[in-house]
């Protein structure tokens, strides 16, 4: 009743998109303006907002403007609503950092945005004149995470936009016009959900056996952690005895580890493009980049489809397949699904934001700068203005008076003797008592607080690194735990501590169990926003490697079509250590790709490739990674 209300309302106010010749009002999507100038595409909390935001992520610079153009129905009064939050309110902290104007026609608006509740609500921006064809922009002042979801102009002043979740979709929906259901995007034999190095493997694999195949990822780029928006570099040995051929699609994706490369590293050694490379080469695969899949359609204990939001336009498109692999690391598909999975409440691992710093007065580090303001910078460097000041930041975490990695005296765990090493590193870590989900945002933001009461400690405190300045932050959360969708088996560190061996072994683990929890040596006075990070060391976390783990794990034991890879298989929470890092989780997806050809090939089930196609399985396990369909056809021919 309530959306039909609403949905009546709009129709009287006549609600249309911007771009509209009539009707009496206009709806913005931030997503949706024609330049994003320095603001950041956020979709990370798309499933509590139903819509990505613009985040001005500028590390204490104020970011380009983003800009569009709009037509209005006609010149006049209209009240404007922007959709917005003070990031630091949950926390009751002073400042608000995110502040930003609304420009009219290059006019800022009287109203400064972002300033005001802890929630995602409709900021009222009052009256205001405009002009029949109007340039609309978000202007940044301050540099530190302003955030801008979407914008209302009204010619109602007594309508107010709704804020309730589904309520709220349907205004997005029918404010831009449109349709009530997804459009078709095609049929598959094999839908991969999630573009990381577990998805990307899984649907290159299942490609090269001859299916047809969708990969579904809602950022621009392939690899998840290991690509240049979070920069966590990809571990795990393969090509083990006795399938050395298993990490081939991996090692394809991924190269070895060699100097320069690992952690918070810069953007292009974590090589995009080289990835986005090999799936298009493959005619097999159709990639759908900056889709986000919200929401699957089941039928009995199968998925018959999955539906998946454009980040950007807010259209969805509905994919059938006969099977699906969840490589979401979130367990997103099995979750809607309505797999079975666990989910550990408390004392899980937690997310990383890495960041760096660089040294202004290094010429060279000032040519390879990230920055946004990256010309304005070499332009005072090359007129000898080094010094980098920072702003004090009192919303942060107050770090005045306590330790951190990087400060005097103070290192991470395995951190190096120089300080500046100690910045931003793996263990640079939180949320350990929170929904890896549902708060998603709150995390990464508590990250932030860190990272900038760090800085403003080390900058205006100790008085150090006077040319320094940070030089890159991930804003797209590093995940280690979430849901993990339960298989046949669920496979325990006990399974790794006494090397039990299954017969269905499929890939390799090499990495110890590796669990983190909140480093006690950081943990003072900041109980349950513990930001540091310490791992599990000694030999009750270790095992004798490399172990061979169940194929058994890559399955969903009540969901009959949904395969798993990633950190989202049927594991413990203990046994998420030796499994989660990005190699070993490449190989899972492709052990997935050549059961899922044996699955379409065979008219079975993934169980059924269990309990009936062991020798097959373990014949495709040992041929190379680049062998495709036409060459497999003479080894395959019998069952």
């Amino acid at each position: 009743m309530h959306s039909l209300k609403l949905m009546i309302l709009m129709a009287a106010c006549g609600w249309r998109l911007a771009t509209a010749a009539h009707g009496q009002n206009v709806f913005l999507e931030a997503e949706q303006f024609a330049d994003f100038g320095g603001w950041d595409l956020d979709q990370q909390s798309m499933e509590q907002m139903g819509s990505p935001y613009l985040l001005a992520h500028g590390l204490g610079v104020p970011v380009k403007d983003a800009v569009t153009t709009t037509t209005f129905p006609e010149a006049g009064t209209y009240h404007v609503w922007v959709r917005t939050r003070d990031w630091v309110a949950p926390w009751k902290a002073p400042g608000a950092p995110g502040k930003f104007q609304l420009l009219l026609n290059d006019k800022p608006l009287a109203t400064t945005f972002g300033t005001a509740g802890a929630a995602w609500h409709w900021q009222d921006g009052g009256l205001v004149g405009v002009k029949r064809e109007t340039t609309v922009a978000l202007h940044d002042l301050t540099g530190f995470e302003g955030r801008c979801d979407a914008i209302v102009f009204c010619r109602d002043a007594a309508f107010t936009p709704p804020d309730e979740l589904e309520a709220l979709t349907r205004f997005r929906r029918a404010a831009l016009g449109l349709p009530e259901r997804p459009e078709a995007g095609g049929t598959f034999d094999l839908v991969v959900v999630g573009g990381g190095i577990a998805g990307t493997s899984a649907a290159i694999s299942a490609a090269r056996n001859g299916l047809k195949v969708a990969l579904v990822q809602d950022r621009p780029v392939l690899g998840g952690n290991g690509s240049s928006e979070v920069r966590v570099w990809p571990e795990g040995h393969t090509r083990q005895k006795p399938y050395p051929h298993i990490g081939d699609i991996v090692e394809e994706l991924v190269p070895p580890k060699a100097p320069g490369t690992g952690n918070a590293k810069a953007g292009t050694t974590y090589g995009d493009a080289h990835k986005t490379d090999v799936v298009a080469a493959e005619p097999r695969i159709t990639l759908f980049l900056e889709e986000r899949v919200l929401a699957v359609e089941t039928s009995g204990h199968r998925i018959t489809a999955v539906v998946a939001q454009q980040v950007r336009t807010a259209r969805r498109v509905r994919l059938a397949a006969k099977f699906f692999a969840d490589c979401t690391g979130d367990g997103t598909v099995g979750f809607l699904g309505g797999a079975e999975y666990e989910l550990t409440r408390e004392e899980h691992q937690g997310l990383s934001n890495l960041w760096n710093v660089m040294d202004a007065s290094d010429t060279n580090q000032v040519l390879k700068c990230e920055c946004k303001d990256k010309t304005a910078l070499a332009m005072a460097c090359e007129a000898g203005n080094r010094s980098q000041p920072f702003p004090h930041c009192p919303w942060a975490i107050d770090l005045s008076d306590k330790p951190f990695p990087g400060r005097k005296n103070f290192k991470g765990q395995w951190g190096g003797k120089n300080a500046l090493d100690n910045l931003g590193g793996w263990f640079w870590e939180s949320g350990f008592d929170k929904d890896p989900i549902a708060e998603v945002e709150q995390i990464r933001d508590l990250n932030l607080r860190a990272m900038y009461g760090a800085w403003d400690t080390l900058k205006n405190v100790d008085q150090l690194y006077p040319n320094h300045r940070i030089g890159w932050a991930a804003f797209i959360a590093g995940k280690r735990e979430s849901r993990r969708l339960l298989g046949d088996v669920i496979l325990t560190a006990d399974d790794f501590r006494t090397n039990r061996v299954f017969a269905d072994g499929a890939f390799p683990c090499s990495w110890h169990i590796d669990l983190h929890g909140p480093d006690k040596t950081f943990q003072k006075g900041l109980e349950g926003e513990e930001f540091i990070s310490r791992a599990t060391e000694g030999k009750d976390y270790q095992y004798h490697g490399p172990y061979w783990a169940p194929y058994r794990c890559l399955y969903s034991r009540n969901v009959t079509n949904l395969f798993l890879a990633g950190r989202d298989i049927s594991v413990t929470h203990d046994a998420l250590g030796p499994v989660r890092v990005m190699r070993t989780c490449g190989m899972m997806g492709e052990i997935v790709g050549k059961a899922a050809w044996i699955c379409v090939r065979h008219e079975t089930s993934p169980r059924g490739v269990y309990e009936n196609y062991q020798p097959l399985l373990k014949e495709l396990m040992s041929q190379p990674g680049k062998m495709r369909r036409a060459a497999l056809d003479g080894i395959l021919a019998s069952p």
